[in-house]
């Protein structure tokens, strides 16, 4: 069931994004738009979800805020990113390495492509609070070993000297966790964390992550094309599309009544309990998601949506207010009844 939205969320946020735009520059005369005019906010507390197809631009808008861009090939082109009201799109690199572990923490979805594989697990989440926290090297080892426990690892004390090829899937993934909490962020970036996990091991990790929001209050990013994870951690979603946002509402407003023909086939594409999933099969969504070297004009969804009018492309529709908090890219959206096929 989703959760309840956080009573802070109405408060000033701790990060806001305001019509991001990232480039790559893929040759000398050929760059494309990643990200194309996001904006989101993310408020104490609060774990806003940001989902959508493979190449919609999540894992982008994720590496644009923590400053992760290929430095030869992407940078954020236009738009602002504040961390409590302060830019960070013009830090300098040794400014932002200060922000990143201490201020936001990242989890990444495959932790043998993230771990160091000649550093013992302890030693880089030592590594992490010496930097941040300043600690001496036997209290930065106290601290491995104490957030390892935290994260529910057993025999902490053996597990710290252990290497990431020692330790399973599950275990490393936990122990990815581990040093992106080491510093207690105030915000926490998960993309697709539990993709490659089976589904005891991810139920384990949404638990221990929910538990440990709640412990230290942070706000938490989950990247994820998993719809039933976002309907058991969010209390916000933010879908992308073609790298743009297409919809954005609260977690019950999206799964209760999509607005935007994207979204709620994404939602018919997911079995649900007392459905009629034994009556008709799923359905899924036809094609696949545009290459950003060749968009189709007006709505980028308009290739693959079964509404398209010659309305839908003309021209690429604003982001509009349905209600408060629901936005929608659709042109079609306030006569589509689109909750009405979710519902049968």
């Amino acid at each position: 069931m989703p959760r309840d939205t956080p009573e802070s969320s109405t408060g000033a946020p701790l990060l806001e994004v305001r019509n991001l735009q990232t480039t790559f520059d893929l040759t000398k005369k050929l760059s494309i738009q990643a990200v194309d005019g996001v904006s989101f906010r993310v408020h104490p507390g609060e774990t806003l979800a940001i989902v959508g197809e493979s190449g919609s631009g999540k894992s982008v808008t994720s590496l644009s805020i923590m400053g992760l861009l290929p430095k030869d090939v992407g940078r954020v082109s236009a738009g602002s990113i504040k961390l409590q009201g302060r830019e960070i799109t013009t830090l300098s690199d040794a400014e932002m390495r200060d922000i990143r572990g201490r201020e936001i923490g990242m989890i990444f979805q495959e932790p043998m492509t993230s771990l160091n594989p000649v550093h013992t697990i302890g030693q880089q989440i030592a590594e992490m609070v010496i930097r941040h926290q300043k600690l001496s090297k036997s209290r930065a080892r106290a601290r491995a070993i104490e957030m390892l426990e935290v994260v529910g690892i057993p025999e902490p004390k053996r597990r710290v000297d252990n290497y990431p090829h020692e330790m399973s899937g599950g275990m490393r993934q936990r122990a990815m966790i581990a040093m992106a909490l080491a510093c207690e962020p105030r915000i926490l970036i998960a993309d697709e964390p539990t993709t490659a996990l089976d589904v005891t091991i991810q139920a384990q990790m949404l638990e221990l992550m929910q538990d440990l929001q709640k412990k230290l209050g942070m706000a938490i990013i989950f990247i994820t094309h998993d719809l039933g994870v976002v309907a058991e951690v969010a209390d916000r979603v933010v879908v992308m599309y073609g790298g743009q946002v297409v919809e954005t509402a609260s977690v019950e407003d999206i799964f209760r009544n999509p607005r935007m023909p994207y979204t709620a086939g994404l939602m018919n594409s997911i079995p649900r309990l007392g459905s009629s999933i034994n009556k008709k099969r799923l359905e899924a969504i036809p094609g696949t998601v545009p290459a950003l070297t060749n968009l189709p004009r007006g709505c980028r969804f308009h290739p693959r949506c079964a509404y398209v009018q010659d309305i839908c492309k003309a021209a690429l529709p604003d982001l509009e207010e349905a209600s408060d908090g629901h936005m929608i890219r659709c042109v079609r959206w306030r006569e589509l009844s689109l909750n009405e096929r979710q519902a049968s």
